[in-house]
């Protein structure tokens, strides 16, 4: 098991190193927030006082190789620490706006967990590709029985697109450069060892 997780970590550097860069843009008008109120927690226990962000991009490999390291975070540390999935599809990946659309039509049906793991679990499937997935993601929603009305209206939404955008350029200004990039209460955390993210929590619990 430590094997394991001490590769999917060393892909996780490799990616952040030479995955597409993100594209230089203006900043999100207004200031910019490392959690904004209407950021998606995937874990909000009541008097959270720690609070962990990863920008992130659902067709890429760095991103996948670090969920399963995420999920085990959360399942050690998610009755104390808040933990915020943002968007941050990079323009070198195909799909990855299109994925974080899915994400967030499904958020605004309540499933956003269930389709943030159903884009990780299938990735090898969609990702790497230059063609639309539209067609796969709608065919996920089916599968977790959301409106299909309401999802494909949602998806196609000038507003949906703009939400994604807006974390993008929240990670721009905050200098979000790749993905995976985590931040824990404030400051941006470089993970090169296993252990890396665990450390910066207990650190932050103490």
């Amino acid at each position: 098991m430590v094997v394991i997780v001490v590769a999917a970590v060393g892909i996780v550097v490799l990616v952040l190193r030479t995955d597409d860069r993100a594209e230089r843009l203006p900043a999100a008008s207004g200031g910019v927030e490392l959690v904004r109120p209407d950021s998606h927690r995937l874990d909000d226990p009541p008097g959270a006082t720690v609070s962990l962000v990863e920008f992130l991009d659902f067709e890429c490999e760095g991103c996948l190789a670090a969920y399963p390291i995420v999920e085990q975070l959360r399942a050690d540390y998610g009755d104390r620490v808040e933990f915020v999935l943002r968007y941050f599809p990079l323009s070198g990946h195909f799909n990855a706006e299109r994925a974080a659309r899915a994400v967030e039509a499904a958020a605004q049906q309540g499933r956003l967990e269930a389709m943030y793991h159903k884009m990780y679990d299938t990735q090898p499937q969609w990702g790497e590709r230059r063609t639309p997935a539209d067609e796969v993601f709608r065919g996920f929603a089916a599968e977790l029985g959301l409106d299909m009305a309401r999802f494909d209206a949602a998806y196609v939404d000038p507003a949906t697109a703009a939400r994604v955008r807006s974390d993008f350029e929240d990670g721009l200004a905050l200098g979000v450069q790749g993905t995976p990039t985590f931040f824990i209460d404030g400051e941006q955390i470089p993970v090169q060892r296993p252990d890396d993210l665990r450390r910066a929590l207990d650190a932050a619990l103490r």
